[in-house]
């Protein structure tokens, strides 16, 4: 099993509850096997104002440790709904301190 970093095309936007939370022509897309691709966007694209730190922390093989954001979305609390690799192991460099999200009913991640 594998991972693959590649630049993802066109232009890519995240909403919380509605509310844009960031929108990129530089975010790069990981696939691996056995999952499905996953969007990652550079942190000065994201208003990390909405962002809280987690304590929450995993560990990936592939990836190395991740570590978890909150965020304050209109009258909820998306929590741990987002994720980054500030050290990554080196088959994940390209992800070093971007962001990705958990898409769900309050969160979406989609390409414009």
């Amino acid at each position: 099993m594998s991972i693959r970093i590649v630049e993802a095309t066109g232009k890519w936007t995240v909403r919380a509850s509605g509310a844009v939370l960031g929108e990129s022509s530089n975010a790069l897309e990981l696939i691996e096997d056995g999952h499905d691709p996953v969007i990652y966007f550079p942190r000065e694209d994201i208003a990390m104002a909405f962002l809280d730190p987690s304590d929450t922390r995993t560990t990936c093989p592939k990836k190395g440790e991740a570590s978890y954001y909150s965020i304050e979305a209109k009258n909820r609390t998306l929590k741990d709904a987002v994720w980054s690799y500030e050290d990554p192991i080196e088959a994940a460099e390209r992800i070093k301190g971007y962001l990705a999200f958990y898409p769900g009913e309050y969160l979406q991640v989609e390409r414009v």
